[in-house]
């Protein structure tokens, strides 16, 4: 008997199913209703969602509520500082079994052999992982990555069935100003009849309808009503984000309430560990607290993001489609008592039960490679005649910088920290190719007042950033990052305080998340003994690298003045 067969006789009654799923409320997001039936499945996929069913093995559910499992639209996995194993291990149980992952991150570093490496990490997962090719590698020319992906790199890979399309457009001026390299990765899209997502902040008008028509379909920017409505009405798929920097739900509440929502969808972006536990489900339950009807938010986790990414076999409860559920004894806390996927038990009441003992990390060389360091090459020497510098100004919980003009602080020649004043050196060094490259600047807002603090993790590129009170506490910093190949630390007096490797990349661990989850916080704990007033310094720190969101910045080429897309001089 062939599977085709064999499902239809299931379907029918006249054989058991492998399993049957008895006394189920159906949160039906195909015909928005909530109703009770049994569901029966074989193998992987649900067979019939009727009375009666029977099965080689049944669980009762006595009026538990089932829904589709839960699909994050948008993630960068390698945010999470863990390998993708870790990753799923967390994600599992709180009912997410599909992810969109975009491996911007680690291609910056690493390129094509980045993206191959995450595809044999998560291939054998029980969470499935489809990927969005990277379309922005390197962000700008403002910074050195490790590698420039071009159109015709992406379509090494485009055809591969894990590859959904081409990843966030970040570059929305190179699209409505038809910067040919930009087009040709959205065309490349196109042909293959795959996904083009977007990433335009703030964009609206004439622009907006440029941006759309070009064929990019999706955005995750969306900060505003108003900028999501006017998204929405042309057509345009919305992304709305909980992210650990990034929070949009709250504030788009009122179109999720009043307006269409078969064209949203929920996605974590950027997250780190300890915010990985509920996942998808706590932006359910959010939502639902905040008044969106309990059908849409579970639609908006499942079938809208199935739909969007054309993967028509998943999404909802209905016959032919995977047995990816989650039951829930309640439709307002949204914490899973059981989650199947494929049609197998892998998780319940917040453990994950699947054996995921014998995944091992596939081999990846070393990417900290940087010029031969020297203390000196942290000073700043002042021009004759100049007396004031430019300064990053750090604004709390938000990615935009202010600049202000400060009075130099000096010491025999050389412009130095200011603690008094909270004027912290800051470098980026260049990690990928040992070009030598140091950008130096000044950057006020972190309170430190004592010591150094560093990370291998500085979007988009990801070189080498260290901020500091002085220059032998940046430069040790420095030399024990390159000796772990990557990760985050914070010195003091020439002492480590707290380190998290991240030798894969520089941007994840090789351990297990409990692990790294100790560190971060004693990374937490060792910032503030410096001084620290930023609750989160290591994600204001990767940010300023940034040369994309304004107003000033500082990359391994300089200071960038983010209004003109230039490298300014630190001296005013």
């Amino acid at each position: 008997m062939n599977n085709i067969e064999k499902i239809i006789k299931v379907s029918k009654g006249e054989e058991p199913a492998d399993l049957v799923l008895k006394n189920a409320q159906l949160v039906n997001v195909l015909s928005e209703e909530i109703y009770e039936t049994d569901i029966a499945i074989i193998g992987d996929k649900i067979a019939g969602i009727s009375k009666g069913y029977r099965g080689k093995e049944a669980i009762d559910l006595n009026g538990a509520y089932v829904t589709p499992s839960f699909i994050d639209g948008h993630v960068h996995l390698e945010s999470s500082m863990l390998m993708p194993s870790e990753f799923a291990k967390l994600v599992l149980p709180s009912g997410t079994t599909t992810v969109i992952a975009d491996p911007h991150e680690i291609s910056n570093v690493m390129g094509l052999q980045g993206i191959s490496f995450m595809r044999e990490a998560t291939k054998n997962l029980p969470l499935d992982v489809f990927m969005m090719l990277p379309s922005c590698v390197p962000a700008t020319d403002l910074e050195t990555s490790g590698v420039d992906l071009n159109s015709y790199d992406l379509a090494l890979l485009i055809d591969a069935p894990w590859v959904l399309g081409i990843a966030e457009l970040m570059n929305f001026p190179g699209v409505i100003n038809c910067d040919k390299s930009v087009l040709s990765k959205i065309q490349l899209g196109i042909d293959k009849n795959k996904r083009v997502d977007g990433h335009a902040p703030n964009l609206g008008g004439k622009n907006l309808d440029a941006y759309i028509a070009s064929g990019v379909a999706s955005d995750h920017e969306c900060t505003t009503p108003d900028e999501a409505i006017e998204k929405l009405r042309l057509g345009m798929y919305l992304m709305i984000r909980e992210a650990t920097g990034a929070r949009d739900l709250e504030p788009l509440i009122p179109v999720l309430k009043k307006y269409n929502t078969r064209k949203c969808m929920f996605v974590t972006d950027d997250r780190h560990p300890k915010h990985l536990g509920k996942h998808i489900s706590r932006m359910v339950k959010k939502a639902v607290r905040l008044g969106v009807n309990p059908i849409k938010a579970v639609q908006m986790a499942s079938l809208n993001t199935a739909e969007y990414f054309k993967l028509y076999d998943r999404g909802a409860i209905a016959p032919g489609y995977k047995a990816d559920i989650a039951v829930f004894d309640d439709l307002e806390n949204f914490e899973p008592k059981m989650v199947f996927k494929n049609g197998k038990l892998i998780a319940k009441d917040g453990k994950i039960t699947a054996d995921m003992t014998e995944l091992k990390p596939p081999a990846l060389r070393g990417s900290v490679n940087i010029k031969y360091l020297y203390n000196e090459d942290f000073q700043i020497k002042i021009p004759a005649d100049k007396n004031k510098i430019k300064v990053i100004n750090v604004i709390p919980q938000q990615l935009i910088t202010k600049l202000s003009i400060e009075s130099v602080k000096s010491e025999n020649g050389f412009a130095i920290p200011d603690t008094e004043n909270d004027i912290l050196k800051i470098a980026v060094l260049e990690r990928h190719k040992a070009t030598g490259n140091i950008g130096l600047g000044f950057v006020k807002g972190f309170g430190l007042k004592s010591g150094a603090i560093a990370s291998t993790v500085a979007h988009d590129s990801h070189n080498m950033i260290v901020i500091g009170t002085n220059d032998e506490d940046m430069f040790y910093a420095a030399i024990e990052l390159e000796k772990s190949q990557g990760g985050k630390i914070i010195v003091e007096n020439g002492k480590t305080l707290a380190h998290l490797p991240l030798p894969i990349a520089g941007l994840m661990s090789d351990k297990p998340a409990v692990e790294v989850m100790e560190k971060i916080a004693e990374l937490e704990n060792s910032a503030r003994k410096i001084g620290c007033k930023i609750a989160d310094p290591f994600m204001s720190m990767a940010f300023l690298s940034l040369s994309v969101i304004p107003e000033i910045k500082i990359t391994d080429k300089g200071l960038i003045d983010v209004n003109k897309f230039e490298v300014t001089e630190l001296f005013a």
